[in-house]
């Protein structure tokens, strides 16, 4: 498996991002779609990178940098052709050591709370992340779900 970094222009990842945003758009309500395009994934303080196995898209994932090292994972997406294989564990370990790389101590994701986002809020859990207050800019709200974890 590699990572290559801000390969928005691919047009297997640009896919896979755009069919992400849609979808969740599709089942967030208005004023709790926390989502980034890819122009918004284009920002100095966020680092993007694609999931590959030789040729095959796996997924991708980013990570926005908060400051005071801390960091929030964005944009993780498994491709359907690879869901329920342990894909979505494999991207976060490596997301995981990219935070480490750049020096960040605490990580921290906003999800939904609905029924769709269930399988990640598992994934989640599964990988280390505990439920944790809002953070940054982001204020309670119903619909979503905060989580984070000390690496």
């Amino acid at each position: 498996m590699k990572a290559i970094e801000n390969n928005f222009d691919d047009k297997k990842v640009n896919e896979l991002l755009r069919k992400h945003f849609i979808e969740l758009r599709s089942v967030s309500p208005a004023g709790s779609t926390h989502v980034l395009d890819i122009d918004g994934l284009k920002s100095e303080t966020i680092k993007f990178w694609s999931i590959w196995d030789n040729e095959d898209l796996i997924g991708c994932g980013a990570i926005k940098i908060l400051g005071q090292n801390r960091g929030e994972f964005k944009s993780i997406r498994v491709h359907d052709k690879f869901r329920e294989k342990g894909h979505g564990k494999k991207i976060i370990t490596i997301l995981i050591s990219k935070s480490r790389d750049i020096g960040l101590r605490n990580i921290f994701i906003e999800t939904g709370s609905g029924k769709f986002f269930e399988p990640a809020r598992k994934l989640f859990k599964s990988c280390g992340f505990e439920k944790c207050k809002p953070f940054g800019h982001y204020k309670n709200d119903p619909n979503s779900c905060y989580m984070k974890i000390d690496i």
